[in-house]
């Protein structure tokens, strides 16, 4: 590719910093933050509204990372030079390989009391690479059928025997990221595949936002109240024989519902922040922009979230915690501070620039596009 035609290839790239993906992608860092470090609470009710942080926080920061792969590789108008998307590629496996080694480090050297997500981040990015200039259509066709799957196929890993003595073998860390972890690479990948698909779509598009929103409504409002009708892990007069059946079928109706939720949490947040009336836009650009702030360096507040936790590990009662309705209010205060000033000051988070740096993505890939009806309230920094 000439010189001239990479820069005219990079003029007409769409942007692939929408603050509504960034505003949703804050929302999971926060929830992400309730679900490691908020206490057990005095109610059922209460305990059942912080149980919401479990699953739908890292299922939307799934999702968001799909559609941040998708934006990074073009959007609806992909890479289509074999030189540059063997480029991208390689940039993004970089990426891949400095996540995992990270969050091994992590884990070693903090030891936090909460399962770490950058390492599968990672495998996740490395296993995407092959499908990531599939067509919108074919990415969310194939990440939805696989979702209907695959979470099934962990649930009976899960309990399975020979799985669970595998994952203390010397390949237990491949079965750890693959099948039995906390965010197995096998529910991971067709999310963001989903998340892929949409911005291929064009994900800031209004017709792409109402259909999201409607679909997305129309499966949670079917799954998770037919997730809720199958028989509870959780109670104790469950029996091995039901809950062989019903565990693997819950799990993926409960996975797909709050895939759902999540692609309405986007759909909504871009309506807001893009698509709404000039003055609902401003002001909700302007509620949602430490959030917004937050999503936009997630690397850096994740990492310095696990610092904190690794902190704050202490003995009570004879059992070790960090949970605390003080440090969670600390962590979600001090992260939109702290986002918020970075960002309106000195632009791209610190570990996003050096993991930018490492991978070698150059100013070329990195230009901002002409404005257009689904980019107009997009940012043209780059992530």
């Amino acid at each position: 590719m000439t010189a001239a035609a990479s820069r005219t290839t990079a003029s007409t790239r769409p942007a692939v910093r929408i603050d509504g993906v960034d505003a949703a992608r804050g929302i999971a860092l926060i929830g992400m933050f309730v679900a490691h470090v908020a206490p057990v609470a005095s109610t059922v009710d209460a305990n059942e509204l912080i149980a919401l942080a479990d699953d739908r926080p890292r299922l939307l920061f799934a999702l968001t990372a799909g559609i941040g792969l998708g934006l990074i590789s073009g959007a609806v108008r992909p890479v289509t030079d074999r030189v540059e998307r063997g480029v991208l590629r390689r940039q993004i496996a970089i990426r891949a390989v400095l996540l995992i080694a990270l969050g091994v480090f992590v884990v070693v050297a903090l030891r936090p009391l909460v399962f770490v997500i950058l390492d599968v981040y990672g495998v996740a990015f490395l296993v995407m690479l092959p499908l990531l200039f599939l067509p919108a259509r074919a990415a969310i066709l194939l990440g939805t059928a696989l979702l209907t799957m695959t979470p099934a196929i962990a649930a009976i890993a899960e309990r399975d025997p020979q799985t669970v003595e595998l994952a203390d073998s010397p390949i237990g860390l491949l079965v750890t990221w693959f099948l039995v972890g906390a965010y197995p690479v096998i529910i991971w990948v067709p999310v963001m595949l989903i998340g892929l698909g949409m911005a291929r779509a064009g994900v800031a598009s209004p017709r792409v936002v109402q259909w999201s929103a409607l679909v997305a409504v129309a499966v949670a409002c079917i799954a998770l109240p037919l997730a809720r009708l199958l028989p509870d892990l959780g109670e104790a007069t469950i029996d091995s024989s039901e809950a062989a059946w019903s565990a693997p079928v819950r799990a993926s109706l409960e996975t797909l519902g709050n895939t759902a939720v999540g692609v309405g949490v986007v759909a909504g947040a871009i309506a807001l922040t893009a698509l709404a009336v000039p003055a609902v836009r401003r002001t909700a650009r302007s509620l949602l922009s430490p959030i917004t702030a937050m999503g936009a360096m997630p690397l850096t507040i994740y990492t310095l979230h696990l610092v904190v936790l690794g902190l704050a590990i202490r003995e009570e009662n004879g059992v070790v915690t960090d949970d605390s309705w003080p440090l969670l209010i600390g962590l979600v205060v001090g992260s939109l501070v702290f986002a918020w000033l970075w960002r309106r000051y000195l632009g791209r988070g610190p570990l996003e620039r050096m993991l930018r740096w490492a991978s070698g993505r150059g100013r070329d890939l990195a230009a901002p596009a002409a404005t257009s009806p689904g980019t107009a309230d997009s940012r043209a920094e780059r992530s």
